[in-house]
């Protein structure tokens, strides 16, 4: 449950950045972490614990903070002239007069026929893109390993690329489609490979390597790239 920030202006003026309040009944202790999305701290408070022991917490740590806030990726909005990579290879948002509701991919560009609602279409054709490219790597390896995923779904999680429900259905971030193919095509096979194999045993890795040879670099990409893309949109 979010809290509205309703600091006092000298309060806010202390803290080491913008700050969402967040009360957890699940919570033990306070804690805090850097949200890529929205460029700012969360601090999780149990129930019983006030703001202050929050304010506290934030001042302990105001330098680690501070320098993961700078580290962030700068924000990439969802409008014409902006850039942004589709499978990994960098493209510019360009806005065209013909072809009005149309939104199609060229080398190098998104481009995005006229009419209003930019930002909302280009959501639609992302995630409708993100669709495409992982059903296709979806059937491909489910079909190696004779395998049977229940469906798919495009989610915008903050924390987790992919997942494997113990139905079948298969769940994956639509921020993937920016990644490098071979980041894409590791992720999928990680969660093909769950179909079979509900942990991380000797027997799950063995199915991933018989789907991908890209496992080490794809993790370490993700490490390091992977909140870049939570700053799109």
């Amino acid at each position: 449950m979010d809290l509205h920030d309703d600091s006092l202006p000298s309060e806010a003026e202390a803290l080491p950045g913008p700050v969402r309040w967040r009360r957890s009944a699940r919570a033990q202790r306070v804690s805090l972490r850097i949200d890529a999305r929205s460029g700012a701290v969360v601090v999780t408070l149990p129930l019983r614990a006030g703001r202050p022991a929050g304010v506290a917490l934030l001042t302990t740590h105001a330098a680690w903070v501070r320098e993961s806030l700078a580290a962030l990726a700068p924000h990439v909005p969802l409008q014409p002239g902006e850039v942004l990579p589709i499978g990994g290879a960098p493209h510019v948002l360009r806005q065209v007069t013909d072809r009005a509701g149309e939104i199609w991919l060229e080398p190098g560009a998104i481009l995005i026929g006229g009419g209003d609602a930019v930002a909302p279409r280009l959501a639609v054709f992302l995630r409708a893109e993100a669709e495409r490219r992982i059903a296709a790597l979806v059937a491909r390896h489910a079909a190696t390993l004779g395998a049977r995923p229940r469906r798919i779904r495009l989610k915008d999680t903050r924390s987790r690329w992919g997942s494997c429900a113990p139905d079948g259905t298969l769940a994956f971030s639509w921020r993937l489609v920016m990644a490098p193919g071979w980041v894409l095509d590791y992720v999928v096979s990680h969660e093909v490979a769950h179909l079979l194999e509900m942990n991380h045993a000797t027997r799950f890795w063995d199915l991933v390597a018989q789907l991908t040879p890209h496992r080490d670099a794809a993790v370490a990409w993700l490490k390091e790239n992977g909140p870049g893309l939570l700053r799109v949109g």
